[in-house]
């Protein structure tokens, strides 16, 4: 099982569409993959159809004493091989009781690790703060992805969730891969050109050498969540995210073969 976080200090760049494009294009190739909301905002929960009311059961319950199991809350979606965990808007209590309940830093890590192999996959959709649930994501993952606006003011969000990608490392003790996923691409302007290219520069081969074009069509959850044969992706935005996940594959397979 190998265990993604996409997260960004900085809102508004793609994270939860970014989630859904590459859990869909993972379980489209047949591996069985596990998105978690973790946003109090849940959108990538509004996404599945998910009410906010009642409170759904869902990731708080996965900090409870003692924890409820991953698989009690863990929700089937239309998409063949692709199930999700539910956010709910109470998560945003959680740094209050971090100070009471000691342990919550590694609940995510020990649940999916009481999961077993149920997955291939699983993917963190993190809230654009750095808290407790996104440090929970770093601590688990396998691989973080930065989904980044291609703009002058995200480079500054880059660098820091990369300076927070360090920072984990050395608290956990174990590498924490990163790869740059330049999002909401505009390739008529010469910002987003010059901002682009000042990314790859900066941070080198952790960039993909392409980028995720801005696409109204892909802002609708029926093309997010759409089940479309595998190889047809409707939209520009889409079929880059196929190539997008074509490179993170790439980069996985040169992870583990650098760890054996």
């Amino acid at each position: 099982m190998r265990v993604w976080a996409i997260a960004n200090q900085k809102g508004g760049v793609g994270k939860t569409t970014t989630t859904l494009a590459l859990g869909r294009g993972l379980a489209m190739r047949g591996s069985r993959v596990l998105l978690i909301d973790l946003d109090p905002h849940a959108s990538l929960t509004r996404a599945f159809g998910v009410a906010s009311e009642p409170p759904p059961s869902g990731v708080l319950n996965l900090f409870d004493d003692p924890s409820t199991e991953l698989a009690r809350v863990v929700r089937p979606s239309e998409i063949e091989h692709l199930s999700f965990v539910a956010a709910q808007t109470a998560l945003a209590t959680l740094e209050r009781r971090s100070a009471t309940q000691p342990g919550l830093g590694l609940a995510l890590s020990n649940a999916i690790s009481r999961s077993g192999t149920a997955y291939d996959y699983v993917l963190f959709d993190c809230p654009p703060t750095l808290g407790l649930l996104m440090v929970n994501a770093l601590a688990a993952a396998d691989h973080l992805i930065i989904p980044t606006q291609t703009e002058p003011l995200a480079l500054h969000g880059l660098n820091g969730m990369c300076r927070t990608a360090d920072m984990i490392e050395r608290s956990r003790r174990r590498p924490l891969p990163v790869s740059v996923l330049p999002t909401l691409h505009d390739r008529r302007t010469r910002t987003g050109t010059d901002t682009l290219k000042t990314m790859q520069n900066q941070h080198g081969a952790r960039v993909w050498n392409d980028a995720i074009p801005n696409d109204t069509r892909i802002c609708t959850v029926e093309a997010l969540t759409e089940t479309a044969p595998v190889g047809q992706y409707p939209g520009r935005a889409l079929s880059a995210y196929r190539r997008a996940l074509d490179w993170l594959l790439d980069t996985e397979s040169r992870l583990m073969e650098q760890a054996a």
